[in-house]
């Protein structure tokens, strides 16, 4: 693989471009995104500079949850290809200079894996069922769940079977969760990281990496929980992920995890990244804060105070498959600060223009912090939230289970836009009789990587500049950032060696500090002065 041209690990300064394979590009025309899309795409992200990609679950499944209800962690599911293909891909893409970390998704399987059925068959106080959390059910007669959990996609987190056993499953019933205690599960998931580090991959994304421990006498949720979660960010999943590390230490190349880690504080975040445990883990405070300069200096400084004190590099992200896109979370006057617990609710409706110009900015903010960073498929051309999905057509699993109360992730999922003026915008080969599984706005022909090529005013060419800028500059990437005095409402910092970082988060236009150039502008700059949301990375 080619290296940066620094010693550093590749992963403290990666740029990780996520890929929703469904999403991406559809290589036979059945409306769905496949790995032959995917490969036909890596001369673009080639072009695009990213370091590595991040591909969501491409294993055999049911699809209850779209791949991340898992039936077979060493098979494709037919829907995006096979493993020689995927082997294809990895071989291919490190042609390319590209690095590729699939998805594993430890918590669970789906209630089709192998392990489930045969628990299923064998009946309660079998061996069979231990390796899954099954329990008996309270009330006289056993109909009331095990205890008053929840589904993270709404409802009981319990279902009862016939046989008057209740399993638990924090997210779909199709989801049920793995029994962590159980050395069969560990040795299992020990032994699919081999099979897929011995076929190339780089890496792997852990999705919901503070999940796996739960408290083995499964109490009840109190009505406000202050410390010691029953199921969420317990002290023993950092046992599991230190073996893991070790395992991958064993491969050559640098492989690296990255922790889907939702933590009450940065203080827990940097648990998972200490020497012994995972490389990176997601920082999700800085995808929850709101445009406000305080609030965003806030989430920086704490962020790499606590992990540069365990010697992890920070990893910034501002959309993924499970949030609203942040072009439409900055499209409106007041942007709030959100919880993890809670869905993202917008507070009145968008200002596209508004939303595009602050999330121009905030990707050289991103891009200029010390650390990786991680770009959701579509940021880079400006791709809004599809907020309007007709209701018929939706199929995140949280519709259903919210008593279609909350319309799910589906809108920041549609097929993105790659060339042509009608759907499906090259994201089919031409002539393919399927639609998109999700259909496209009407209007996206302005935001197909075609249109956006070339395009010096486009998001896409900002994203190209910066994303080349940042691998050349030997400012940018993993080191240090010294905040510089400004006014109220700008964040301004210095990355060494003659680079400086400027967001004018104010209503007023704000004077550049002294400096030799412009090396790159979220938008126009006219007299020196940076206009309100905007941000410009300069050189001294």
């Amino acid at each position: 693989m080619p290296t940066t041209g620094n010693t550093a690990p590749w992963w403290r300064s990666a740029v990780i471009y996520q890929v929703y394979i469904r999403s991406f590009a559809d290589g036979n025309g059945d409306g769905v995104g496949d790995i032959v899309g995917l490969r036909s795409r890596l001369p673009y992200l080639k072009s695009l500079g990213v370091d590595a990609l991040w591909i969501n679950p491409w294993y055999k499944s049911p699809m209850a949850d779209h791949g991340y209800d898992v039936a077979d962690f060493r098979e494709i599911d037919p829907l995006f290809g096979t493993v020689a293909e995927a082997e294809q891909l990895i071989e291919e893409a490190h042609g390319y200079g590209i690095r590729v970390i699939p998805d594993i998704v430890p918590n669970h399987t789906s209630d089709q894996h192998a392990w489930f059925q045969a628990a299923l068959a064998a009946g309660p106080g079998t061996p069979e069922r231990e390796r899954y959390i099954f329990r008996p059910g309270r009330g006289p007669d056993g109909t009331q769940p095990p205890n008053n959990w929840v589904s993270v996609f709404g409802g009981p987190a319990w279902t009862r079977l016939p046989d008057g056993e209740w399993y638990l499953h924090l997210f779909a019933p199709e989801q049920p969760d793995l029994n962590w205690q159980h050395p069969e599960v560990r040795e299992e998931f020990e032994s699919i990281l081999r099979f897929w580090f011995s076929r190339g991959v780089d890496g792997f994304r852990i999705d919901v990496a503070h999940g796996l421990i739960k408290d083995p006498e499964l109490p009840d949720l109190p009505p406000r929980q202050d410390t010691g979660h029953p199921h969420w960010d317990r002290d023993g999943v950092h046992d599991i992920f230190r073996t893991w590390r070790r395992l991958a230490d064993e491969y050559g190349g640098d492989r690296a995890f990255v922790a889907e880690a939702w933590t009450d504080t940065p203080e827990r975040l940097a648990a998972y990244v200490r020497g012994d445990g995972l490389h990176t883990a997601f920082n999700f405070d800085f995808l929850m804060a709101s445009w406000d300069p305080k609030d965003l200096r806030t989430v920086i400084d704490d962020s790499l105070t606590l992990l540069s004190a365990v010697d992890a590099p920070a990893t910034w992200v501002l959309s993924n498959h499970d949030v609203m896109r942040h072009a439409s979370r900055y499209a409106r006057k007041t942007v709030r600060r959100w919880s993890p617990t809670e869905p993202y609710r917008p507070d009145g409706p968008p200002d596209p223009a508004l939303g595009t110009r602050r999330a121009r900015a905030a990707a050289l903010l991103m891009l200029g912090l010390p650390g990786g960073a991680y770009v959701y498929q579509g940021e880079e051309l400006g791709l809004p939230e599809v907020e309007d999905l007709p209701e018929s057509v939706l199929q995140d699993p949280i519709w259903e289970r919210s008593a279609h109360t909350d319309r799910g992730r589906d809108g920041c999922r549609v097929p993105i836009p790659w060339s042509g003026r009608t759907t499906p915008f090259g994201f089919s080969p031409d002539g393919a009789s399927a639609a998109p599984w999700l259909p496209q706005p009407a209007n996206w022909g302005e935001r197909t990587v075609q249109a956006q090529t070339g395009d010096k005013t486009s998001m896409l060419e900002l994203y190209r500049t910066a994303l080349h800028l940042r691998r050349e500059h030997p400012a940018l990437g993993d080191g240090t950032l010294t905040w510089l005095d400004s006014p109220e409402g700008v964040l301004a910092f210095s990355r060494g060696q003659g680079f400086t970082c400027v967001v004018n988060l104010s209503a007023e236009p704000y004077p550049l500090p002294e400096h030799a150039s412009i090396l790159l502008s979220s938008g126009p700059v006219e007299d020196d002065l940076l206009a309100p949301d905007q941000a410009a990375w300069l050189s001294a």
